[in-house]
């Protein structure tokens, strides 16, 4: 039993430690890399860009050519020389760090080379998808509730593989993505209702390609094709979908995400979106080819060859041969399983539904209510600028005041106003938007007054060279989450037990081992964060995965195998997306700034970023939350142990199985 559980923790180990490989390698460092760039002449500017910015220059006759193929989705810019000034035109669309980053290069090579220069967007953001990160959301339910479908529906039936799978998998796709359709457009508005039949059927196609490979991997390998699917599409495509902008990708993963249906899926998504349906031939044929294989897969040996029931129970007569746990390719499924099957399906698409209302109300639309803000002294620009941007203000007496309370994590940024000019300042550490959003705001109020406007970043500790958008915390956030009840749900099922002597040292010697491990490959490795604070950091992660193991050892405890899944309801769909992460508390609606302080998610995110960037401050209310989830459910398992309650019985699953019903994550970048 021993080297079981060891087999299993080592098992968890070496699936956290990868995920987080992945995401924090795939996104940490977002930068231009071979980007398709349009140009109708030769330009010093653009010379000057190129010799700093990875861009794939591509020569069009007129600015006609060039918006035909902005308007294909082949371009992320270009550049149009002129007799008097240069036009620069943007496509938020495209991607928004990647026009954000291309704007700043041209501005500030054409202010160098005495330029003029005019920038002209074409394919504006809406409100209601500000950064472009719909395509990515919509990702996450229909990524997950074809995965779930294809696992719960394994579970229900025992089989890999029925010529009835496809057609059950394939209805289930049109139920869900019908669900996700009507909950993110009508019923969220995280696009406007005339996209609505045109996503349809993309959506379909998603879940499916998903949902049938996914099938198609159990009935090739067995129970370990759901693990196998999980690493393929979630950790590996996942972190390779780009959401924030493929071109922004390493260009390992760039090519490494083309071969997964994630990447494909959130092209064909925001081609649709905001690109009229163009470019999406060659999405169409890749997700198809998945759905249509793994059909062919399922269909072709669930009808020709025996189908071996998973986790069938032994034959009650022992003189029965081995072949009495496989079933006829033809058999029909009975009452009993029908309806197995159905709650099965049920269970996913609730999931989905929930996956596609939390992410998506909580973050498709991020706009700051109450940013804390200083000021040293009154200036009209507060005033201007605060009619476009909530802010809430506080004063200090002078400039080191205001620095101060920045250096206390309690500020986003601070105006000291002057009489040759004012500053501005923007805080990264705190948030990769508010940054913009304060010198956007800022900026247009300077010019409508006709003051003059200084921007300048402080902090107490800068961002790591690897790390420009601060977005590492939030990303290497997720697999410490997931490993810790990936890591109770492996010890239950391998012991069939939920409590046990060694149960609660097992768990915490984990997270010791977990968090120092993903601690090398995020810092050491990676350089994700400031290497002087890896033995600090180290036992933060450590915290977070005991907290989160804990926790659903208890809820195992009491709700058997329903306890996992109501771990990842808490920890995944409630507080994950309630945060804040990367782009800050002030940027999440009502409900979810609300909800956030008590559970683990958000307090793990402040006391791992305060950690690492302002010296421990503003940590009290984190750490002391933390350690109370960490001390209540340890004291409920020793006593649970104690007077050794009823144990609500254990299904012997193989280790691969349990894990893929864990997987499901949510909250992918």
């Amino acid at each position: 039993m021993l080297k079981k559980a060891l087999v299993a923790l080592g098992v968890v180990l070496v699936l956290q430690s990868f995920f987080a490989l992945c995401l924090v390698s795939a996104l940490q460092l977002l930068v231009l890399r071979s980007t398709p760039f349009g140009v109708t002449g030769a330009s010093p500017v653009v010379n000057a860009v190129a010799s700093k910015v990875s861009l794939d220059t591509r020569s069009y006759a007129d600015e006609s050519a060039v918006m035909e193929a902005i308007g294909q989705s082949k371009l992320y810019g270009a550049y149009l020389p002129g007799q008097a000034s240069d036009t620069l035109i943007v496509v938020p669309a495209k991607s928004f760090f990647g026009r954000v980053e291309v704007e700043a290069a041209f501005e500030d090579a054409a202010k160098k080379l005495g330029r003029p220069l005019t920038v002209q967007t074409v394919k504006p953001l809406p409100k209601y998808d500000r950064l472009g990160g719909v395509s990515g959301l919509l990702l996450i339910p229909l990524l997950i509730g074809g995965y779930l479908a294809a696992v719960l529906l394994l579970k229900a039936t025992r089989t890999a593989a029925a010529p009835w799978h496809v057609a059950m998998l394939v209805g289930y796709s049109a139920v869900g993505a019908l669900l996700t359709d009507l909950i993110a457009g009508p019923g969220i508005g995280a696009y406007s209702n005339s996209h609505f039949w045109p996503l349809l059927p993309c959506f379909i196609l998603i879940a499916a390609s998903v949902a049938l490979a996914a099938a198609a991997f159990q009935r090739l390998l067995g129970p370990v094709g759901t693990l196998v699917v999980a690493t393929l599409f979630i950790f590996v495509g996942g972190s390779a979908a780009g959401g924030v902008g493929v071109t922004l990708l390493p260009e390992y993963w760039q090519h490494l995400g083309a071969v997964f249906p994630p990447q494909h899926a959130i092209t064909l998504v925001r081609n649709v979106i905001y690109f009229n349906g163009n470019n999406i031939t060659t999405l169409l044929i890749v997700l198809g080819l998945y759905a249509l294989g793994g059909g062919v897969i399922v269909g072709y040996l669930g009808r020709w060859r025996p189908v071996k029931l998973v986790g069938a129970p032994p034959p009650a007569d022992a003189s029965e041969t081995p072949d009495a746990v496989e079933a006829p390719a033809t058999q029909a499924a009975g009452p009993k399983t029908l309806v197995r099957v159905l709650i099965a399906l049920a269970i996913a698409a609730v999931m989905q539904c929930l996956f596609t209302v939390n992410y998506m109300s909580s973050a498709h639309e991020p706009v700051a209510t109450d940013m804390p803000f200083g000021t040293v002294g009154p200036s009209p620009l507060l005033a201007a600028t605060e009619k476009n941007l909530s802010l809430k203000v506080s004063q200090y007496p002078d400039e080191q005041a205001a620095k101060d309370a920045i250096d206390q994590a309690e500020i986003y940024g601070a105006l000291i106003p002057g009489q040759a000019s004012n500053i501005l300042l923007v805080v990264p550490t705190l948030s990769d938007v508010a940054p913009l959003d304060l010198a956007a705001n800022f900026e247009i109020a300077a010019k409508k007054l006709g003051q003059p406007l200084s921007v300048q970043q402080y902090a107490p500790h800068p961002l790591a060279k690897k790390d420009p958008f601060g977005l590492v915390v939030s990303l290497m956030l997720v697999p410490l989450l997931v490993g810790g009840y990936m890591a109770s749900t492996m010890l239950r099922t391998v012991t069939g037990s939920a409590t046990g002597r060694r149960r609660l040292t097992a768990l915490l010697g984990f997270s010791v081992v977990a968090g120092l491990v993903v601690n090398l490959v995020v810092g050491l490795w990676l350089q994700g964060y400031p290497l002087e604070k890896f033995w600090i950091v180290w036992p933060i992660l450590s915290l977070i995965v005991a907290v989160v193991a804990l926790v659903a050892a208890v809820l195992q405890k009491l709700l058997g195998a329903a306890g996992t899944l109501v771990t990842v309801i808490v920890v995944m769909l409630f507080g994950n997306p309630s945060s804040g992460g990367a782009n800050g508390v002030p940027y999440l609606p009502a409900f979810w700034r609300d909800i956030g302080p008590f559970l683990p998610p958000r307090n793990a995110y402040i006391l791992l970023r305060n950690t690492i960037y302002f010296d421990g401050h503003g940590t009290t209310q984190a750490l002391v939350v933390l350690l109370v989830y960490l001390a209540v459910p340890a004291i409920a398992l020793a006593l649970l142990d104690r007077f050794r309650t009823p144990e609500i019985p254990v299904t012997r699953e193989t280790e691969a199985e349990a894990t893929a019903l864990t997987v499901p994550v949510g909250g992918l970048p």
